[in-house]
């Protein structure tokens, strides 16, 4: 297992703990271009929780807003958003394990 591996894999499994700085800065710090790929792929991954949960402050406000009709059908589509960033935010986690997995298991 090569160091650049590792380190491709780091970025990738950094959801857990350094969800932007880690791949940023491996982007920034190391030459090898598979792990510069890498390290750009699972930032832009790693953005989009943080835009699903912008989302998750604004659409509500919006649908509040906008949707003149029983309280319930507001409650209830702000209901839906939420699982919907719910599902997104788990789907991009199992994906950064997946490709983390994968970087390493690659020849």
């Amino acid at each position: 297992m090569t160091t650049n591996k590792v380190i491709s894999s780091l970025c990738y499994f950094s959801v857990f703990f350094a969800p932007f700085l880690f791949p940023l800065v491996v982007y920034f710090v190391v030459d090898e271009k598979q792990v510069k790929n890498d390290a750009k792929s699972s930032f832009l991954s790693h953005i989009v929780p943080i835009i699903s949960i912008i989302v998750l402050m604004v659409v509500p406000i919006l649908i509040a807003s906008f949707l003149n009709g029983p309280e319930g059908l507001i409650v209830g589509s702000i209901i839906v958003v939420y699982v919907l960033v719910v599902i997104i935010n788990i789907a991009v986690i199992v994906w950064n394990v997946i490709k983390g997995i994968k970087v390493l298991k690659t020849a």
